[in-house]
C-alpha cells in the first residue's frame, strides 16, 4: 500500500485556528449570525482567512504560515480590528472562551455547507453539542517521519497546552468544578482522543487508507486526536487548547508550543514507548480538571509532580531554542502565569465570584477580546 504523500514545511513554521464566539449584545447569549457576517466579509482582504464553523454562533479565524510568533501577532491583530469593525456593524459581539456558560446546545443551526451537513447527518446531537470553542496550532515539519515523532512526542505535554489555555470553566450555567469542559465534549466523538500506536509512517498510511476504505474517514480532518500529523499541510497540528480570552494569550501559547516543539525535534527526549501512553488519559483529566492546580504523573518516573514545576523544568530546557526562534518574551509572560497559577478559567472563576451572573462574565469576555488584553483582570 502506498504511502500518504507528505508536503514539506519550513521547519517550526506556525499557523492558527481560533474559534470564536458570536454574542447578542443585550442578552449575552450565543448568536446564529455566521451567514450574515461571512456574507458581509466576502469581499474583503480578510475573506480567506475567516471562515464558518459547524453551527452558526461561530466563525472561525485560520492565520497565514509564519516562522515568527512576532509576525503571526501582527495578522492577528488586523484580523481582530477588522473585525471588531464588522461586528459593530452588524451589531454582535465577539468573545473568547472555550465554551458559553449558558449555552443551549438543542438550539444551534448547523451551518449549510455540504461537510457540515454530513458531519450533522452522522454525528446528530453531538453535532450541535461541539457548539464549543478551540484554539489549534499547526507545527511545520521537513518529513513525515519527523511529524510521526513530534506527533506521539507531545503527547507528554499536551496536559501543559491544556492547563495554561484552559478557558471553559462553566457549562450550562454550572460552575463545574474543571478548569476545561471543552474537551469533554469531544470525547464522545469516535474518532477523537489520541493516535493510535503507529510508529513508521508506512503503519500510518497503513492505517488511514483502511479507515478510509470502510467509511469512517474520508479526510485527516475527520480524525479528531488531540494531536494530529496534517501531511496535506506537512505539519503537526495540537488541538487540546481552548480559545483564549485575547490573543495576546493566543501568542503565549503559541510561542510555548513553538519553542517546545523545536527542543523535541531536534533532542529528541521522549523515548517513544507504550509507557508515554500509559497514564495519558488519566493526566490529561487532571489538567482539564485542576488546570494549574493539577498533579501530574510522569510516564517514566512513575510518580507525581506539580504541572507547575514540571512545565518551568520544560522552560529551563528550552531556553537556549527560546533564543533561535525569538520567544524569550512570550515564555517569560508564560513562566509568570504558571508561577501565579493564572489562567483564563481563573480569570473567569473570579468575574463570577465577583459578580454573580454569567451574563456579566460573557460581558466581561467581549470587552477583554475588544481590548486585546487580560493582563488588567490579574
Amino acid at each position: 500500500m502506498k504511502n500518504l504523500p507528505f508536503k514539506k514545511s519550513k521547519e517550526m513554521s506556525i499557523g492558527v485556528e481560533l474559534e470564536y464566539q458570536l454574542i447578542d449584545p443585550i442578552s449575552f447569549n450565543l448568536v446564529s449570525r455566521a451567514k450574515d457576517l461571512i456574507r458581509n466579509i466576502s469581499a474583503s482582504k480578510y475573506s480567506t482567512l475567516i471562515k464558518p464553523e459547524i453551527t452558526q454562533s461561530m466563525i472561525e479565524i485560520n492565520s497565514s504560515i509564519h516562522t515568527s510568533v512576532k509576525d503571526l501577532y501582527k495578522e492577528l491583530k488586523g484580523v481582530h480590528d477588522f473585525l471588531l469593525i464588522q461586528s459593530k456593524k452588524l451589531g454582535i459581539r465577539i468573545c473568547g472562551g472555550g465554551t458559553h456558560p449558558c449555552r443551549k446546545w438543542a438550539s444551534g443551526k448547523i451551518f449549510p455547507t455540504k461537510r457540515f451537513k454530513n458531519k450533522s447527518h452522522l454525528y446528530r446531537f453531538l453535532s450541535k453539542r461541539s457548539t464549543v470553542f478551540g484554539f489549534h496550532v499547526h507545527i511545520g515539519c521537513l518529513n513525515a517521519d519527523d511529524a510521526l515523532y513530534l506527533t506521539h512526542a507531545l503527547a507528554r505535554y499536551v496536559p501543559h497546552f491544556i492547563a495554561i489555555s484552559a478557558s471553559s470553566p462553566f457549562y450550562e450555567k454550572t460552575d463545574t468544578g474543571f478548569d476545561t469542559t471543552r474537551i469533554t465534549d469531544f470525547n464522545s466523538f469516535p474518532t477523537s482522543g489520541v493516535i493510535p500506536y503507529l510508529l513508521t509512517w508506512s503503519e500510518f498510511s497503513s492505517y488511514f487508507y483502511k479507515m478510509k476504505k470502510v467509511g469512517i474517514v474520508s479526510t485527516m480532518k475527520d480524525f479528531y486526536w488531540d494531536v494530529r500529523p496534517k501531511p496535506e499541510f506537512g505539519t503537526v497540528e495540537i488541538r487540546v487548547c481552548d480559545t483564549p480570552l485575547t490573543i495576546e494569550k493566543v501568542i503565549m501559547i503559541t510561542a510555548y508550543i513553538q519553542t517546545v516543539s523545536y527542543y523535541l525535534l531536534h533532542e529528541r527526549p521522549v523515548n517513544i514507548s507504550h509507557n508515554l501512553y500509559n497514564f495519558y488519559s488519566f493526566n490529561r483529566f487532571l489538567a482539564c480538571r485542576y488546570g494549574l492546580e493539577s498533579q501530574i504523573i510522569d510516564p517514566h518516573k512513575m510518580h507525581y509532580q506539580s504541572i507547575t514545576d514540571d512545565i518551568k523544568e520544560t522552560i529551563s530546557k528550552i531556553q537556549k531554542y527560546t533564543k533561535k526562534l525569538n520567544t524569550s518574551k512570550y515564555i517569560k509572560q508564560i513562566t509568570q502565569d504558571v508561577e501565579n497559577k493564572n489562567n483564563d478559567a481563573q480569570i473567569l472563576k473570579d468575574i463570577y465570584k465577583q459578580y454573580g451572573s454569567f451574563s456579566k462574565v460573557v460581558h466581561e469576555q467581549c470587552k477583554m477580546w475588544e481590548k486585546n488584553s487580560a493582563r488588567s483582570k490579574k
